[in-house]
């Protein structure tokens, strides 16, 4: 135990000395195989194991896991968990983020709070801000993901792939039924379930009629009051 923590220890003093700052270096885990750039910050918790490579000018935490992935220049990742996977360059990712094995997330992305990425590849400047599961997809550049939006990529027999190109805009509780393809610059209305290939620059819109029967909320408070 004493020789983990000598161990530990020396790492954390080598990564000092090589310009890494660190708010409370007793408070972050780096193991040996690590690598970090000189100008990028580790905040207390976090943790660096395998063969993570972080580049240049991050700030990285607090509470981060960074497991066998890369990180590029300029990212801030905050309070996420991350697994095998390629985090590119000017990155934004979390709080409350966890990026599953063999995701590729495109340089400039935003990737916010309660998201769930997972073998997924996303082109540049995607933006997913919170609460959106994205499985076994290809997105391309520029896209938008409004809250709540799901790829159903598993039947319960086997799991299929979405593609979504570039600039699609994918308005809130959007569900994907892959296998399917929305082409560049599609717009998706929110609260629609995508179960066939949309056009480029097309408008999908995939949701229940609204019914409105006036009066009824009214009637149902005198039920109530009766009983």
């Amino acid at each position: 135990m004493e020789d983990r923590s000598a161990a530990l220890a020396a790492k954390r003093q080598a990564l000092l000395e090589a310009g890494v700052d660190m708010l409370d270096p007793a408070a972050v885990y780096v193991e040996d195989t690590v690598s970090v750039g000189a100008g990028t910050m580790l905040l207390p918790g976090t943790i660096l194991r395998g063969e993570t490579v972080v580049g240049r000018g991050c700030t990285i935490g607090p509470n981060v896991m960074l497991t066998d992935c890369t990180v590029e220049d300029d990212c801030t990742i905050n309070t996420a968990q991350c697994e095998k996977s390629v985090i590119r360059a000017r990155c934004e990712i979390g709080p409350y983020t966890h990026i599953r094995p063999n995701c590729d997330v495109g340089e400039g992305s935003k990737i916010g709070a309660f998201v769930q990425l997972k073998n997924s590849v996303l082109g540049k400047g995607t933006k997913m801000a919170h609460l959106t599961y994205v499985g076994d997809s290809d997105v391309g550049d520029g896209c938008n993901f409004g809250c709540g939006t799901v790829t159903c990529n598993y039947d319960g027999f086997k799991k299929s792939r979405t593609r979504i190109g570039d600039r699609v805009f994918i308005g809130c509780h959007t569900n994907f039924i892959p296998p399917v393809s929305v082409g560049d610059g599609a717009f998706i209305a929110a609260a629609t379930t995508i179960t066939k290939d949309v056009p480029p620059d097309a408008l999908a819109v995939g949701r229940p009629h609204q019914t409105v029967r006036e009066g009824w909320a009214e009637v149902n408070r005198r039920k109530k009051q009766k009983q």
